[in-house]
């Protein structure tokens, strides 16, 4: 059957090729006369190997270990399919010929880590690496400036990059059944995202601007999201450490650009710099501290801005103060978050 479809494509000139549940174990030799073959359909077959230069490669549900090298090779490269392989190995030299790559796929796989070499899929618009065992996203993927579709679901995610902000033409961003706790104040600044799916997570707040970020869709069912039931609570005594009352003092300083000579001779403390560009900002005096607030959240009525799961309409927005004289001073719809 192979045979006969491999000289219908020679005698047709083909110049897409269909060889999809084939139970083939390489690649057919004469794959090598289609001169003007583009396309080549390989999944649900035994492979381990891979043919020549293309535009279009499929390669899903079949025995890859580890994404192979040659791939560099094909320059012209524009979709590639790798799903459901058994791939836990992805080498960093793949990506150094992969420059038209457009559109990814990696689902269904056995993928622990990505190299930050990924950064050289500069036209990369869709990346879907969905049910596979990624703990972290190199910040390095966040330079990606045409990526539109981000596709994470299914993972061991506890955390995203801040620098997810830099991704200016994120429309789509999947990041179901992880293990995040939360996420980045970077994602507002994703002012094209109009899908955000965040189901079954570990997720209690939302970050402070989400809700000006125009989203169309959102999905947030299966997390323990805070919920607006006000209790009565007694504040206990205000006590900062010796190394928060420190840099509050620095900070302050930084903030209100009084003290040209310590703006000058912090540079020469590596480690204190490091320390302080880890600041937060009190949302309501606006002044920096570093480590140690108040959590509040405020709920924001976005049923007739977004589509919610579950009908959600209050959707709970972090918010952090730097102090109980903040706190007492705060909006009426602005709520301290208890602890059990």
């Amino acid at each position: 059957m192979t045979d006969l479809l491999m000289l219908r494509a020679i005698r047709g000139r083909a110049r897409t090729l269909n060889l999809n549940g084939k139970r083939l174990q390489r690649v057919p030799g004469a794959v090598g006369d289609l001169p003007q073959l583009t396309a080549l359909h390989l999944k649900n077959n035994a492979l381990c190997q891979l043919p020549g230069e293309l535009t279009i490669l499929n390669l899903g549900n079949n025995q890859f270990t580890k994404v192979p090298e040659e791939l560099k090779y094909l320059h012209s490269l524009q979709i590639l399919h790798m799903f459901g392989n058994g791939i836990t190995e992805i080498p960093p030299c793949v990506f150094d010929g992969l420059q038209n790559l457009l559109c990814l796929n990696l689902n269904n796989n056995l993928i622990e880590n990505l190299p930050v070499e990924i950064q050289k899929l500069q036209c990369l618009e869709k990346l879907s690496i969905n049910k596979n065992c990624l703990q972290e996203i190199p910040r390095e993927l966040c330079i990606l400036q045409n990526l539109s579709e981000l596709h994470l679901g299914n993972n061991r995610l506890e955390t995203l990059p801040e620098q997810i902000a830099y991704l200016s033409n994120l429309k789509e961003l999947r990041i179901y059944r992880n293990h995040l706790i939360g996420l980045p104040e970077g994602l507002c600044r994703l002012k094209k995202l109009k899908i955000l799916d965040v189901a079954g997570n570990q997720i209690q707040a939302f970050p402070s601007r989400m809700h000006e970020v125009p989203i169309q869709e959102l999905y947030c069912e299966e997390n323990p999201l805070l919920r607006k039931e006000p209790v009565s609570a007694i504040q206990d005594e205000e006590m900062l450490s010796l190394k928060e009352i420190t840099a509050r003092l620095i900070l302050s300083h930084l903030q209100n650009r009084s003290s040209l000579l310590l703006r000058e001779q912090i540079k020469y403390y590596p480690d204190a710099r490091r320390l302080l560009s880890r600041r937060n900002v009190c949302a309501l005096c606006g002044k920096w501290f570093l480590d140690m607030w108040l959590e509040c959240v405020k709920f924001v009525d976005v049923k007739k801005k977004m589509k919610t799961s579950s009908n959600l309409q209050l959707l709970p927005v972090r918010l952090f103060l730097c102090s109980y004289q903040c706190f007492n001073q705060r909006h009426s719809d602005v709520f301290g978050v208890a602890v059990q």
